[in-house]
């Protein structure tokens, strides 16, 4: 099983330089993942930097100031340059009289789009309007829907935020336990949370199922709850009553399907398909 990150951020400024989230999935046996640029840094040159310096490791996810009027442009730019994606909020609108202007740039690109909000954000009518503008789009919520903390989501909205499953084009990131379950204190063992464990990776497994879901750490935040390791086993463990082949997805197939798309996103020399068969060696060259 091709184990892949969909959901990570380096930095040589603020969290960690990309040689730390290398040396986490050296550790961990995760072969590839997804650099997603943190909210707020317009500058993605260092994620460039981490796609060249080891090829066939990482593509990288782009941040850019939506609320510019040459956004449009700025996307087309960076798509030109080989992004696998864009990130975006529920909220995020073009500041002229085509508020969608921007999604529909990514749209006319084939640019996936990593979308991060509240359960609030992506239970509202306006986020559902979004989505059914953009019906060939991919969109992915982050988060499983909401935020990367335990009690910031009401049940509802996180029902709601679940619902928008009904859209062929939206898919869900499972991060990690900490997200959204109690620490136990003191730790004494090898399962850190209180139980019983909120359901909402199954939640997600039975509305997205595992051709729309995919894991991601949210390394390196993920460090300040149940670190990397504890992310993937922890969740793997979750799963462990699915077949192989669905587990297959949820951790590297879907990701490699949605953000590797068109082919040599992942570049390591070999060509890549539609089905993420990227072959099985992801080391650096």
């Amino acid at each position: 099983m091709v184990i892949v990150d969909s959901h990570c951020h380096v930095s040589p400024h603020w969290y960690e330089p990309v040689e730390s989230l290398l040396s986490q999935m050296d550790r961990n046996g995760v072969e590839r993942a997804v650099l997603i640029q943190m909210n707020g840094q317009a500058d993605n040159e260092y994620q460039f930097e981490a796609m060249q310096r080891f090829p066939g490791r990482f593509v990288s996810v782009a941040w850019i100031r939506a609320d510019r009027p040459d956004a449009c442009d700025q996307l087309r730019r960076l798509a030109d340059r080989g992004i696998a994606g864009v990130r975006f909020s529920a909220t995020t609108r073009s500041p002229n009289r085509d508020e969608l202007a921007i999604w529909r740039t990514a749209a006319e690109l084939g640019l996936p789009v990593s979308c991060g909000g509240s359960s609030a954000d992506f239970a509202s009518e306006e986020f559902t309007g979004v989505i059914r503008a953009f019906p060939a789009l991919p969109i992915v919520l982050e988060h499983l829907g909401g935020h990367n903390h335990p009690g910031a989501d009401s049940p509802e909205d996180r029902k709601k935020a679940f619902d928008l499953a009904r859209f062929p084009n939206v898919y869900v990131k499972a991060h990690g336990l900490g997200e959204f379950c109690q620490r136990r204190l003191p730790v004494i063992d090898s399962f850190p949370f209180d139980r019983p464990i909120p359901p909402l990776l199954e939640m997600a497994y039975e509305r997205f199922g595992p051709n729309r879901m995919m894991w991601g750490s949210d390394y390196p935040p993920v460090s300040a709850r149940e670190g990397y390791r504890n992310a993937l086993r922890l969740t793997l463990d979750r799963f462990a009553s699915r077949s192989e082949g669905d587990r297959a997805l949820i951790f590297g197939g879907v990701a490699l399907t949605v953000f590797g798309a068109p082919a040599m996103r992942w570049r390591a020399g070999r060509s890549t398909s539609q089905t993420g068969d990227l072959g099985s060696n992801g080391s650096a060259g």
